[in-house]
Protein backbone atom coordinates (compact mmCIF):
# COMPACT_ATOMS: atom_id res chain seq x y z
CA UNK A 1 0.00 0.00 0.00
CA UNK A 2 1.21 3.49 -0.86
CA UNK A 3 0.41 6.81 -0.40
CA UNK A 4 -0.22 9.51 -3.31
CA UNK A 5 3.25 10.60 -3.38
CA UNK A 6 4.75 7.20 -3.56
CA UNK A 7 5.75 6.38 0.25
CA UNK A 8 4.89 2.89 1.59
CA UNK A 9 2.62 2.22 4.41
CA UNK A 10 4.18 -0.38 6.64
CA UNK A 11 0.68 -1.23 9.71
CA UNK A 12 2.66 -1.73 12.98
CA UNK A 13 -0.43 -2.64 14.49
CA UNK A 14 -1.49 -5.58 16.23
CA UNK A 15 -4.90 -7.64 15.57
CA UNK A 16 -7.43 -7.80 17.44
CA UNK A 17 -9.15 -10.68 17.88
CA UNK A 18 -10.06 -13.69 21.00
CA UNK A 19 -7.97 -16.24 19.49
CA UNK A 20 -5.07 -13.88 20.15
CA UNK A 21 -3.71 -12.42 23.79
CA UNK A 22 -4.24 -9.19 23.17
CA UNK A 23 -5.32 -8.78 26.93
CA UNK A 24 -2.77 -7.94 30.04
CA UNK A 25 -2.81 -11.08 31.78
CA UNK A 26 -5.57 -10.69 35.11
CA UNK A 27 -7.43 -8.10 32.76
CA UNK A 28 -11.01 -8.05 30.95
CA UNK A 29 -10.60 -10.52 28.26
CA UNK A 30 -11.15 -8.91 24.90
CA UNK A 31 -15.25 -9.93 23.58
CA UNK A 32 -16.26 -9.55 20.04
CA UNK A 33 -19.77 -10.33 20.06
CA UNK A 34 -22.34 -9.78 17.10
CA UNK A 35 -25.28 -7.89 18.32
CA UNK A 36 -27.08 -7.37 14.97
CA UNK A 37 -27.22 -9.59 11.55
CA UNK A 38 -29.06 -9.36 8.58
CA UNK A 39 -30.80 -12.25 9.77
CA UNK A 40 -31.72 -14.95 12.43
CA UNK A 41 -28.67 -17.78 12.17
CA UNK A 42 -28.11 -20.41 14.60
CA UNK A 43 -25.28 -21.54 15.00
CA UNK A 44 -23.00 -23.86 17.59
CA UNK A 45 -20.26 -21.26 18.04
CA UNK A 46 -22.20 -18.13 17.72
CA UNK A 47 -25.91 -17.34 17.54
CA UNK A 48 -27.13 -14.63 14.92
CA UNK A 49 -30.17 -12.22 15.04
CA UNK A 50 -31.90 -9.27 13.70
CA UNK A 51 -32.61 -7.66 16.69
CA UNK A 52 -33.18 -4.02 15.56
CA UNK A 53 -33.20 -4.00 11.57
CA UNK A 54 -31.27 -5.64 9.14
CA UNK A 55 -27.70 -4.53 9.35
CA UNK A 56 -24.75 -5.97 10.84
CA UNK A 57 -23.05 -4.58 14.22
CA UNK A 58 -21.18 -5.99 16.73
CA UNK A 59 -20.38 -4.88 20.68
CA UNK A 60 -16.70 -4.57 21.96
CA UNK A 61 -15.31 -5.62 25.86
CA UNK A 62 -11.43 -4.81 26.34
CA UNK A 63 -9.39 -3.31 28.76
CA UNK A 64 -7.74 0.28 28.07
CA UNK A 65 -4.51 -1.76 27.54
CA UNK A 66 -5.10 -4.21 24.37
CA UNK A 67 -3.57 -4.49 22.04
CA UNK A 68 -1.38 -1.81 20.05
CA UNK A 69 -2.12 0.74 22.70
CA UNK A 70 -0.31 3.68 24.58
CA UNK A 71 0.20 4.25 28.30
CA UNK A 72 -0.72 7.56 29.08
CA UNK A 73 1.22 9.37 32.39
CA UNK A 74 -1.93 8.69 34.59
CA UNK A 75 -1.50 5.04 34.07
CA UNK A 76 0.96 4.65 37.04
CA UNK A 77 1.15 8.17 38.69
CA UNK A 78 -2.36 9.11 40.54
CA UNK A 79 -3.24 12.36 40.28
CA UNK A 80 -2.32 15.57 42.02
CA UNK A 81 -5.62 15.79 43.92
CA UNK A 82 -6.10 12.50 44.66
CA UNK A 83 -4.55 12.61 47.94
CA UNK A 84 -2.43 9.87 47.74
CA UNK A 85 1.50 10.60 49.09
CA UNK A 86 2.95 9.98 45.50
CA UNK A 87 -0.19 12.05 43.68
CA UNK A 88 1.59 14.14 40.49
CA UNK A 89 0.62 16.83 37.96
CA UNK A 90 2.00 14.20 35.54
CA UNK A 91 -1.11 11.92 37.06
CA UNK A 92 -3.12 14.49 35.57
CA UNK A 93 -2.40 13.63 32.04
CA UNK A 94 -5.12 10.93 30.86
CA UNK A 95 -5.46 9.38 27.56
CA UNK A 96 -7.54 12.33 26.40
CA UNK A 97 -5.17 14.98 27.43
CA UNK A 98 -2.17 13.74 25.17
CA UNK A 99 -0.84 15.83 23.02
CA UNK A 100 -1.78 14.02 19.56
CA UNK A 101 1.94 15.35 17.80
CA UNK A 102 3.44 13.18 20.38
CA UNK A 103 3.07 10.52 18.38
CA UNK A 104 3.79 11.78 15.05
CA UNK A 105 7.50 11.93 14.29
CA UNK A 106 10.96 10.25 12.69
CA UNK A 107 10.63 6.79 13.61
CA UNK A 108 14.16 5.33 15.88
CA UNK A 109 14.35 1.81 15.60
CA UNK A 110 16.64 0.55 17.99
CA UNK A 111 17.44 -3.50 17.48
CA UNK A 112 17.61 -5.50 20.54
CA UNK A 113 16.97 -8.84 19.23
CA UNK A 114 19.82 -10.20 20.21
CA UNK A 115 18.85 -9.95 23.84
CA UNK A 116 16.07 -12.53 23.63
CA UNK A 117 16.75 -15.76 25.70
CA UNK A 118 19.71 -14.05 27.67
CA UNK A 119 18.01 -14.00 30.77
CA UNK A 120 16.18 -16.81 33.52
CA UNK A 121 12.65 -17.49 33.12
CA UNK A 122 10.20 -14.71 33.70
CA UNK A 123 13.24 -11.94 33.64
CA UNK A 124 13.08 -9.53 30.98
CA UNK A 125 16.97 -8.60 29.60
CA UNK A 126 17.43 -5.14 30.50
CA UNK A 127 17.76 -2.50 27.80
CA UNK A 128 20.69 -0.12 29.17
CA UNK A 129 21.74 3.41 27.94
CA UNK A 130 24.70 1.70 26.59
CA UNK A 131 22.58 0.31 24.18
CA UNK A 132 20.97 3.51 22.91
CA UNK A 133 24.36 4.98 22.77
CA UNK A 134 26.04 2.11 20.48
CA UNK A 135 22.72 3.13 18.30
CA UNK A 136 23.38 6.64 18.14
CA UNK A 137 27.07 5.77 17.84
CA UNK A 138 25.96 3.81 14.56
CA UNK A 139 23.31 6.05 13.24
CA UNK A 140 22.98 9.30 14.67
CA UNK A 141 21.93 10.66 17.76
CA UNK A 142 18.30 10.87 18.91
CA UNK A 143 16.86 14.34 19.30
CA UNK A 144 13.20 15.79 20.73
CA UNK A 145 10.59 15.00 18.09
CA UNK A 146 11.99 11.28 17.67
CA UNK A 147 9.79 8.48 18.65
CA UNK A 148 12.27 5.36 19.56
CA UNK A 149 10.78 1.93 19.03
CA UNK A 150 12.64 -1.03 20.63
CA UNK A 151 12.53 -3.90 18.30
CA UNK A 152 12.72 -7.58 19.54
CA UNK A 153 10.74 -9.33 17.41
CA UNK A 154 8.61 -10.42 19.98
CA UNK A 155 6.07 -10.09 17.78
CA UNK A 156 6.10 -13.33 16.29
CA UNK A 157 4.95 -15.20 19.73
CA UNK A 158 1.61 -13.33 19.55
CA UNK A 159 0.61 -14.64 15.95
CA UNK A 160 0.55 -17.91 18.12
CA UNK A 161 -2.98 -18.84 18.68
CA UNK A 162 -4.68 -20.14 21.57
CA UNK A 163 -2.25 -22.03 24.15
CA UNK A 164 0.86 -21.34 22.28
CA UNK A 165 0.32 -17.60 22.46
CA UNK A 166 0.52 -17.94 26.31
CA UNK A 167 4.18 -17.18 25.56
CA UNK A 168 3.77 -13.89 24.43
CA UNK A 169 2.94 -12.63 28.08
CA UNK A 170 1.22 -15.23 30.09
CA UNK A 171 4.19 -17.51 30.67
CA UNK A 172 7.14 -15.37 31.56
CA UNK A 173 4.82 -12.79 33.46
CA UNK A 174 2.03 -15.48 35.77
CA UNK A 175 3.75 -18.44 35.33
CA UNK A 176 7.62 -17.16 35.55
CA UNK A 177 8.32 -19.79 32.73
CA UNK A 178 10.33 -19.09 29.42
CA UNK A 179 11.94 -16.20 27.59
CA UNK A 180 10.28 -12.57 28.58
CA UNK A 181 10.55 -9.79 26.33
CA UNK A 182 13.33 -7.24 26.08
CA UNK A 183 12.48 -4.25 28.32
CA UNK A 184 13.99 -0.95 29.13
CA UNK A 185 16.05 0.10 32.10
CA UNK A 186 14.82 3.01 34.46
CA UNK A 187 18.40 4.21 33.43
CA UNK A 188 17.70 3.62 30.14
CA UNK A 189 14.20 5.70 30.10
CA UNK A 190 16.01 8.83 31.89
CA UNK A 191 18.54 8.71 28.92
CA UNK A 192 15.41 9.05 26.45
CA UNK A 193 13.50 11.85 29.09
CA UNK A 194 17.13 13.79 29.00
CA UNK A 195 17.11 13.78 24.88
CA UNK A 196 13.91 15.19 24.96
CA UNK A 197 12.32 11.90 23.98
CA UNK A 198 8.05 12.35 24.25
CA UNK A 199 7.13 8.77 22.85
CA UNK A 200 9.05 5.45 23.04
CA UNK A 201 7.79 2.22 22.38
CA UNK A 202 8.30 -1.46 22.19
CA UNK A 203 7.04 -4.65 19.97
CA UNK A 204 6.93 -6.39 23.65
CA UNK A 205 3.56 -6.32 25.43
CA UNK A 206 5.05 -3.66 28.09
CA UNK A 207 8.15 -1.63 27.90
CA UNK A 208 8.37 -2.66 31.74
CA UNK A 209 10.16 -5.76 32.42
CA UNK A 210 8.40 -8.92 32.74
CA UNK A 211 9.72 -9.38 36.23
CA UNK A 212 9.28 -5.68 37.75
CA UNK A 213 7.63 -3.04 35.78
CA UNK A 214 6.98 -0.29 38.03
CA UNK A 215 10.40 1.57 38.16
CA UNK A 216 10.63 1.67 34.11
CA UNK A 217 6.79 2.80 33.99
CA UNK A 218 7.73 5.48 36.33
CA UNK A 219 10.92 6.60 35.62
CA UNK A 220 9.36 7.33 31.74
CA UNK A 221 5.93 8.67 32.46
CA UNK A 222 6.76 11.01 35.65
CA UNK A 223 8.38 13.11 33.29
CA UNK A 224 5.47 13.09 30.67
CA UNK A 225 6.61 10.40 27.85
CA UNK A 226 4.21 8.48 26.60
CA UNK A 227 4.81 4.94 26.07
CA UNK A 228 3.86 2.60 22.81
CA UNK A 229 3.19 -1.57 23.81
CA UNK A 230 2.04 -4.10 21.71
CA UNK A 231 3.87 -3.11 18.61
CA UNK A 232 4.25 -4.54 15.18
CA UNK A 233 5.76 -5.62 12.18
CA UNK A 234 9.26 -3.36 13.48
CA UNK A 235 11.26 -5.68 11.36
CA UNK A 236 9.62 -3.79 8.03
CA UNK A 237 11.44 -0.47 9.22
CA UNK A 238 14.98 0.43 8.92
CA UNK A 239 17.23 1.79 11.46
CA UNK A 240 16.30 5.83 10.50
CA UNK A 241 14.09 7.18 7.45
CA UNK A 242 10.38 6.26 8.06
CA UNK A 243 7.93 8.74 9.62
CA UNK A 244 5.93 7.14 12.04
CA UNK A 245 2.13 7.78 13.14
CA UNK A 246 -0.05 6.40 15.90
CA UNK A 247 -3.52 7.38 16.33
CA UNK A 248 -5.37 6.16 19.58
CA UNK A 249 -8.78 6.37 20.12
CA UNK A 250 -9.91 9.55 22.04
CA UNK A 251 -10.75 8.08 25.17
CA UNK A 252 -12.18 10.47 27.66
CA UNK A 253 -10.15 9.99 31.47
CA UNK A 254 -8.33 7.12 30.36
CA UNK A 255 -5.28 5.28 31.47
CA UNK A 256 -4.29 5.04 28.08
CA UNK A 257 -6.23 3.38 24.84
CA UNK A 258 -5.59 0.94 21.72
CA UNK A 259 -4.99 3.06 18.62
CA UNK A 260 -3.17 2.18 14.96
CA UNK A 261 0.57 2.40 14.43
CA UNK A 262 1.75 2.77 10.65
CA UNK A 263 5.15 4.15 9.44
CA UNK A 264 5.25 5.68 6.00
CA UNK A 265 9.05 5.30 4.09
Amino acid sequence: METMDGRKIIDLSLPLGEEYPVTWPGHMYFQSKVFNYFENIDSITQPKFQVTGRYHTRWLAMDEHTGTHFDAPAHFLPSSDSGLPDGSPAGDITADKVDISSFIGPACVISVTDLVGTEAPGISPRITKKHIEDWEANNRELKQGDIVLFRADWDYLFFKKGYEGKKYCFNPFILKEGDAWPAPSPEAVKYLVDKGIACAGTDGPSMGPADSGEATHTAGLGKGIVFLEGMANLRALPATGAQFIFLPIRLLRGSGAPGRAIALI
